[in-house]
């Protein structure tokens, strides 16, 4: 993304993006729409309302990986390759780090964040359910978004796209498996989630071990760089703490919204599901940009200082 007309590379870098959101809110929108349809809305409802939180801590380590994929993208378009193993190896490395603390931090304070919301009752065992698998298998997300993060710092979009495709298909035909067939309940929704999750995953690990750039993977050489493990935080803290911030201020939303009983949840956990769609060619544009920017930073087409320092 450093040469030929940048205008063209943000916009097809942009396109797979976009259709990859597509299909991973698609998903999203999908699970509602079977756990409602053959759980009913105490389920729904479960399932609706742990958005908020799993938010929370989904926003704040993807911080972390958005700081990553800046780095990695930089060391790319400098053509540093020296940098560049360093920064993939050591974001690898962050990445399992955070992955290991949102699992634990999941499934410690769910049932605390539950209560504090004043989930009713009637909701509060199947919603704590949810989130202690969801959270049990959170590892996966994280070292997913960080392992697209570095596809997308090397001008990759397309890749994630097709295990976006191929892991929504699986979490809906799972769905329909463990809801409507096994009769599994919500524990069935969240444990179709995190395998699909495992299956996106293990999909982009096998993407990086066998690229031939500079930014392959190999696993016996994780580390942690300090210089990149520094600019990594300095690049997604902000980040991080911006996610938080919103996710928390939704967080206190859904707690008023709690007080109203299993129905209104429900409700707005539908709303939230279709409000989702609107903001995605937004964030699909801002990838391509930020990608854009940095591996022209890297490139030293920029006029600010030190532009491959890490």
């Amino acid at each position: 993304m450093t040469e030929g007309d940048y205008k063209k590379d943000i916009i097809f870098f942009a396109i797979p993006v976009f259709i990859g959101a597509l299909f991973q809110q698609m998903y999203n929108t999908v699970d509602s729409l079977i756990v409602g349809n053959y759980l009913g809305p105490d389920a729904l409802a479960a399932v609706s309302s742990t958005g908020a939180l799993t938010f929370l801590l989904v926003g704040f380590f993807w911080g972390f990986s958005n700081g990553a994929g800046v780095i990695v993208a930089r060391f790319i378009g400098a053509r540093n390759e020296d940098r560049t193993f360093h920064a993939v190896h050591t974001a690898m490395g962050v990445g399992l780090v955070c992955g290991a603390l949102m699992t634990v931090l999941g499934v410690i304070i769910s049932p605390i964040l539950l209560r504090i919301m004043q989930t009713p009752q009637s909701v509060y065992v199947e919603a704590k359910t949810y989130l202690t698998i969801y959270f049990a298998g959170s590892f996966f997300l994280v070292m997913y978004n960080m392992m697209v993060a570095i596809l997308q710092a090397a001008g990759d979009s397309r890749h994630p796209l097709y295990y976006l495709v191929i892991s929504s298909l699986t979490n809906i035909v799972l769905d329909v498996v463990f809801i409507a067939v096994f009769r599994m309940g919500v524990e069935g929704a969240a444990l179709a989630t995190i395998l699909s999750e495992c299956l996106s995953m293990l999909l982009c690990l096998q993407r990086l071990l066998r690229a031939e750039d500079s930014y392959r993977v190999d696993l016996r050489k994780i580390h942690f760089d300090r210089r990149c493990v520094r600019q990594i935080i300095h690049q997604g803290l902000p980040t991080a703490f911006q996610a938080t911030v919103i996710d928390i201020g939704n967080l206190l939303i859904q707690s008023y919204i709690n007080s109203f009983g299993a129905l209104a949840m429900a409700g707005i956990g539908a709303y939230t599901k279709v409000e989702g769609f609107c903001f995605l060619p937004v964030t699909s544009f801002s990838t391509a940009v930020t990608t854009f920017v940095s591996q022209n930073y890297g490139a030293g087409r920029s006029s600010s200082p030190s532009p491959v320092s890490c």
